[in-house]
């Protein structure tokens, strides 16, 4: 359970150097700063340090998880583009009057990209946390560009299976990767903010995107088809990131874009908040003490009930936009609306959360009502022809960009020890696949005239089920700090703990963000 003291025995220190740190004890901020006594930090240096940490990464992970959302919601615009029959992705049946479609398969090749996933971010997060990042990250997402691109090589919709899998196992290095990253560079205050930079790239790519298979769906001749085109474009914006990766510093113990004297401004300014830097020891106790986290189970189902949303809309939305009576490329452009909500209520949440503190929580529930609401507004309005309340009410849904990013937020600011945060990091994103599995599922095509009751009804029950375990995590955290505050602790021993890799349930110092 949360905050169980455990018996924290003495460890060796760091040793080595940073470009290849053994797997040690404890934490490789010891390599350049004191375990006992906190140094003073000039805030000007530390502002400066911290601007340089959010130009080197902020820029370039927003786009690589834009680059993640686009090679998945490009099937949804694909599909229009005559990847549904080039593939055999729908199957008519012409026997019945009328005659009725199946999208099962455009289903299926939805949600087998995150069964490649799921099978891959546990053992990714702990190869991450195990080995330098760039020699884990770079090589793989250089594989993951080549991997998307290949799409565009398919030629049947078993072939699509195939590629989806592993699509979706090279890409679960990302969100992972990204989470550690976030908590090893900032502090508790910090990360709401950068998390949702980062994270504010589905919004940006959903518009980005949007205008670039516009674009695409111009080209009336050449030798490939128009969906085609989208993936060998996909591909190679994903290798130039890929590059970018092969770059990215182990831990600010090693970050070559700082210099030495900034180098421990950026390791020491960590300590207030006792997560820690870096570990590359994988340590069982700690996976253990994940298994008896309330915190844990709580995020899943967050996170998995939330995130729902995204399976159907990021495979299915564009079509379902097209059943409102608006032409393939019309229905394409609809998708800037949702984008732009993510746009602008993903960084502000996350803003809003980085200057006043305890506000993620409420934040989150508050964005679950326009989801519930727009939901409903699509299902139960009027479609008709070219009908305003079921796009307004799907421009609502992006409000599940907020909710998500939130998520994130609270998953990776309330775990200590850096084998819980790599075993967090990846349950987030399990729980992530879980509901971009089931999304894709509740879209039934042969009860289009109805709306797809099953989908909307879904995503309701869906998001009343984050309101009531967010609610839940939010008394549990709040009781456990207090808990904590009435210990008397020893506040002169603080500072000792910070760099020990403790778990947040060993360090009674820690203190959980609501």
């Amino acid at each position: 359970m949360i905050g169980i003291p455990r018996e924290v025995v003495n460890e060796p220190g760091v040793e080595g150097t940073m470009n290849h740190a053994p797997a040690t004890e404890k934490d490789e901020a010891l390599a350049l700063v004191n375990n006992d006594v906190a140094m003073e930090i000039d805030p000007v240096v530390e502002k400066r340090v911290l601007r340089k940490i959010d130009l080197f990464f902020m820029p370039a992970m927003l786009v690589g998880y834009g680059l993640v959302y686009y090679d998945k919601a490009i099937l949804g615009s694909a599909s229009l583009f005559g990847m549904t029959t080039d593939l055999h992705l729908s199957v008519t049946d012409k026997s019945t009057h009328p005659p009725t479609t199946d999208t099962s398969r455009l289903s299926w090749a939805t949600s087998i990209f995150y069964f490649g996933m799921l099978a891959g971010l546990y053992p990714m997060s702990l190869i991450l946390q195990r080995f330098n990042t760039r020699h884990v990250l770079g090589p793989l997402v250089l594989v993951w560009a080549v991997v998307c691109a290949a799409t565009a090589g398919v030629s049947t919709w078993q072939g699509l299976f195939i590629q989806r899998f592993f699509l979706g196992f090279v890409e679960s290095v990302i969100p992972t990767g990204f989470i550690l990253t976030v908590s090893s560079y900032y502090t508790q205050d910090e990360q709401a903010l950068r998390h949702s930079w980062w994270f504010s790239g589905t919004g940006v790519f959903t518009i980005i995107g949007g205008a670039l298979n516009y674009g695409f769906g111009q080209i009336t001749s050449g030798t490939l088809k128009r969906w085609q085109y989208i993936y060998l474009l996909a591909g190679a914006l994903t290798f130039i990131f890929g590059l970018w990766c092969l770059f990215i510093p182990n831990s600010p113990v090693s970050a070559w874009f700082l210099t030495a004297d900034e180098r421990v401004v950026a390791v020491e300014r960590l300590r207030k908040g006792q997560t820690g830097v870096r570990c590359q020891k994988i340590k069982m106790s700690q996976v253990r003490e994940c298994l008896t986290d309330i915190k844990f189970y709580l995020i899943a189902i967050m996170m998995a009930s939330a995130y729902t949303i995204n399976g159907a809309v990021s495979g299915f939305g564009p079509l379902i936009v097209s059943t409102f009576g608006y032409d393939t490329l019309d229905s394409i452009l609809f998708q800037f609306p949702l984008g732009a909500v993510c746009v602008i209520f993903i960084p502000l949440c996350g803003y809003i959360a980085s200057r006043v503190p305890n506000t993620r929580i409420i934040m989150l529930l508050a964005c679950c009502l326009p989801v519930i609401t727009g939901c409903a507004l699509v299902w139960k309005s009027t479609w008709g022809y070219h009908p305003v309340a079921p796009v307004v009410g799907y421009s609502l849904t992006g409000f599940f960009g907020p909710v998500v990013s939130l998520i994130i937020t609270l998953g990776a600011s309330n775990v200590a020890g850096a084998t819980k945060k790599a075993i967090m990091a990846a349950t987030v994103f399990v729980a992530y696949t879980v509901g971009n599995i089931i999304g894709p599922q509740l879209v039934n095509s042969k009860t289009k005239d109805r709306h797809y009751p099953e989908l909307w009804t879904g995503l309701i029950i869906c998001y009343c089920i984050t309101i009531v375990s967010s609610t839940a995590l939010y008394i549990a955290l709040k009781i456990e700090n207090r808990r904590r505050d009435q210990l008397g602790l020893d506040e002169s021993q603080r500072d000792k703990m910070a760099f020990s890799d403790l778990t947040d349930g060993e360090n009674m110092y820690f203190r959980y963000v609501l």
